[in-house]
């Protein structure tokens, strides 16, 4: 892996594509055609029917199958269809969802261009840039962007290679020099001779790199631990229910039914579905706010991300360049420095330097100004750009801008001027100088530091994560000390770290700035960063940011990104501005704390009701609750209570943590008071009533929907209940839930009745239960870091 970016690609023999204006042929071109392949990515999409097979191929579609082959075996198909049913709710969802993302990523994707200038049998043609194979000569001009690895054989071009290298500072290319897929022609024209295409481009390593890099989400562990541990403790438990059935002289016919209705009990049927509904709803929030989250599971991690490593160039900068320091030589002012030099800058076109030139002249005013005569654009061979003027008397004047070492070379030595120009290149500007005056005799007017500013919303970002526990560091493939400018006007403050191969061990702490990094350095910092178990933000706009952006848990690409980075980001953000990174860390805190609440519920749920049945069966010697009343159960429990997702929750100051070993622990406390206060009821019912086996059963199943229903109340606040309102959702909910329950047991649907008073002593009863449970959970809560 460390060396996928540094080993030279496969390329053509030299003796093969010599360097040569010829081209290639129609049949040289469709033999290396064939050879090489087409000059774009590999579709690694995955299709529809492995995903749809996905869907039935995990833990608990795999729990929810086994019970409805046992449920068929019974001859219970009205049981069994309603378990499929809810199976495929739970399959339906989650494609629905995977495929509003998959459907974002394809709206997003990249073509490195869209079509090439191509020169074959000797005649230039326009071709589908995917046609190019390595030898072809093509033509790069103005705005264009280069389609493949090339080497520069004619003319001169200014190239923009922010996207792929990091550097902000356009350069300029002639014969001879090698530049790669993805880069921007932003003056003049040249031939190339194509080097590399599709996956052997360095662009196409770095779409590899994407490829692999890949992290098990938060989330996806959270639901395997909790499957796990409820698979664990249920499974000793059904263990114990078929010993004692055994014991007591049960048949087959009594056990199979009891074990099916301890395996449905279990089963936690809506937790992924509802994982997946909480991250769509805050997906949905979040675009209203101007984020397009394109991996669901990036909602969920933004609430746990504790460091996010900012690219620099195009994410904390704008990417433009801008006028930042104008000295002015003895004789001068600034107005002269920058109405001579825009006259000698071009007047339109794509050039960033002459633009950013132009920019800042317009509000100087020059009294003297003279009058353009003749405009000779920059010439990479001399380094400047002039202009013939006359002044105001008449007389033909001389003006040059350019590279300080060519234009101080025009005019008498000045070694205050020199040492300013080298005190601004050690802090990574741009030195431009600008002399004036008749062709023998020309002054220096003066120096002119460019550079490419930070974003105005950099700095209150930077605060705004350091106040909600979120380090952030700079990542970047410029030079250190252009980096260390922008991290302190950004308000990163601490050390850079030195230039070369990034340390295995190296933590967020240690270092503000990481600079002069490669697409595959970006790439390993993520990864050691995962390894010292932080959970990382990716932010970042090039194409060099692409693999890291795939491998951070959450990966952010800025409106301004390049299409292969906003696909391999887990968010875009659609407006220009970083605003959206901290929305997206509050509605992941939110969504965090709502799937929180409805795992808990789950593990209360599904540790008291097994354990329910094991005590049932010791008090009346059969199944305390049948298959029938367990399917009812889940319905309106595990599915009722998805409308957790839209609760009124208060978000956490510092990154949230999934704790599930904690989170097991406080489940088993409150499961334990849930299974107390359902014994109890039965135990009046069987002792203190008399009633019937039945009668017992009806009471049972009131007594777990109630008591589920209510404890939702104390549960879903860290604090005391009423401290915060519930969703109009939620309480809807809860009260279709118990409604149901109590008309089917008042009219005997399904069970045998009961009478309006026992139902509603029942409700009243757990009622009670939920306040004494709001009471004990808060010491609960504040012990195992709940919050």
């Amino acid at each position: 892996m460390g060396g996928l970016l540094n080993d030279a690609p496969p390329r053509a023999a030299a003796d093969d594509h010599a360097l040569s204006t010829a081209g290639l042929s129609s049949a040289q071109a469709a033999a290396r055609l064939a050879q090489y392949g087409p000059n774009a990515m590999p579709d690694t999409t995955i299709r529809f029917l492995p995903r749809l097979l996905s869907k039935f191929w995990a833990p608990v579609p795999v729990m929810l199958e086994a019970a409805i082959v046992l449920q068929i075996v019974l001859g219970d198909v009205i049981e069994a269809i309603v378990v499929a049913a809810l199976l495929l709710f739970n399959a339906t969802l989650g494609l629905l969802q995977e495929g509003r993302a998959q459907a974002t990523l394809d709206a997003l994707k990249s073509r490195l261009a869209l079509n090439a200038s191509v020169k074959r049998d000797g005649a230039w043609i326009i071709r589908p840039a995917r046609d190019l194979v390595p030898g072809d000569v093509v033509k790069l001009s103005l705005g264009g962007i280069v389609a493949a690895d090339v080497t520069l054989i004619e003319g001169e071009i200014l190239l923009d290679q922010s996207m792929l290298t990091g550097e902000s500072v356009p350069i300029e290319a002639g014969p001879g020099l090698q530049t790669y897929a993805g880069a921007l022609v932003r003056r003049g024209e040249a031939v190339a001779l194509v080097t590399a295409t599709g996956v052997k481009t360095k662009f196409g390593r770095t779409a590899e790199l994407v490829r692999i890099a890949h992290v098990v989400s938060a989330q996806q562990k959270a639901v395997l631990r909790v499957v796990r541990n409820l698979a664990a403790f249920n499974g000793l438990v059904t263990l114990f229910l078929v010993a004692d059935a055994i014991h007591l002289g049960m048949g087959g016919r009594e056990i199979i039914p009891l074990v099916l209705t301890a395996i449905l009990a279990s089963i936690p049927v809506a937790l992924p579905a509802t994982f997946t509904l909480a991250a769509a709803i805050g997906a949905r929030a979040l675009g209203r706010l101007n984020v397009l989250p394109t991996r669901l599971s990036a909602v969920d991690e933004a609430a746990t991300m504790t460091v996010l490593c900012a690219d620099k160039t195009g994410t904390l900068t704008r990417n433009e360049l801008k006028v930042t320091t104008i000295t002015p030589m003895p004789d001068f002012d600034e107005a002269h420095v920058l109405g001579l030099a825009a006259l000698a800058s071009s007047d339109g076109g794509q050039d960033p330097v002459d633009g950013a030139i132009r920019d800042a002249a317009r509000h100087a005013h020059l009294p003297d100004a003279p009058s353009l005569v003749k405009f000779i654009p920059f010439d990479p061979a001399t380094k400047m750009s002039e202009a013939d003027v006359t002044g105001p008397d008449g007389t033909n004047r001389r003006i040059v801008k350019g590279a300080f070492a060519a234009v101080s070379a025009l005019t008498p030595p000045m070694p205050d001027a020199i040492a300013t120009a080298e005190a601004l290149e050690a802090k990574g500007f741009r030195v431009l100088a600008v002399a004036f005056g008749p062709a023998p005799a020309m002054r220096l007017v003066g120096l002119i530091a460019l550079s490419d500013p930070p974003r105005d919303d950099s700095a209150p970002l930077i605060a705004q994560l350091k106040t909600l526990g979120v380090r952030t560091v700079m990542v970047t493939g410029d030079a250190p000390a252009t980096a260390a400018i922008v991290a302190r006007a950004v308000g990163l403050d601490g050390p850079v770290c030195p230039v070369g191969a990034i340390p295995d061990d190296v933590r967020p702490e240690s270092f503000a700035v990481f600079a002069g990094v490669l697409p595959e350095d970006k790439y390993k910092l993520v990864k050691a960063f995962q390894q010292a178990h932080y959970t990382v933000g990716m932010c970042g706009d090039g194409a060099n940011d692409a693999p890291a952006l795939r491998q951070a848990q959450m990966g952010i690409a800025v409106s301004t990104a390049t299409d292969v980075a906003k696909s391999a980001a887990g968010m875009v953000l659609t407006t220009p501005g970083l605003a959206g990174i901290v929305a997206a860390v509050k509605e992941g805190r939110v969504t965090f704390q709502r799937i929180q609440t409805y795992t808990l519920n789950t593990i209360i749920r599904k540790l008291a009701t097994v354990l329910f049945l094991a005590f049932g069966l010791l008090m009346t010697g059969h199944a305390i609750l049948t298959p029938l009343l367990i399917v009812i159960y889940l319905i309106t429990g595990d599915f009722l209570s998805m409308s957790l997702t839209t609760d009124h929750v208060y978000t956490s100051p510092i990154p949230n943590v999934w704790r599930i070993g904690n989170l097991t622990i406080a489940g088993i406390l409150m499961g334990l008071g849930l299974l107390a206060f359902c014994t109890g009821v039965v135990a009046v019912g069987r002792f203190g009533l008399g009633l019937d086996l039945g009668t017992i059963r009806t009471l049972a199943f009131l007594a777990l929907v109630f008591a589920s229903q209510t404890s939702i109340y104390a549960i879903r606040e860290r604090r005391h209940f009423w401290q915060s309102r519930p969703s109009l959702w939620v309480v809807a909910s809860s009260l279709a839930a118990i409604a149901i329950a109590a008309i089917m047991a008042i009219t005997g649907f399904a069970m045998i009745a009961v009478s309006p008073a026992l139902t509603g002593t029942t409700l009243a009863a757990a009622i009670v239960f939920a306040l004494l449970l709001d009471t004990l959970k808060i010491p609960i809560f504040a012990r195992l870091g709940i919050v």
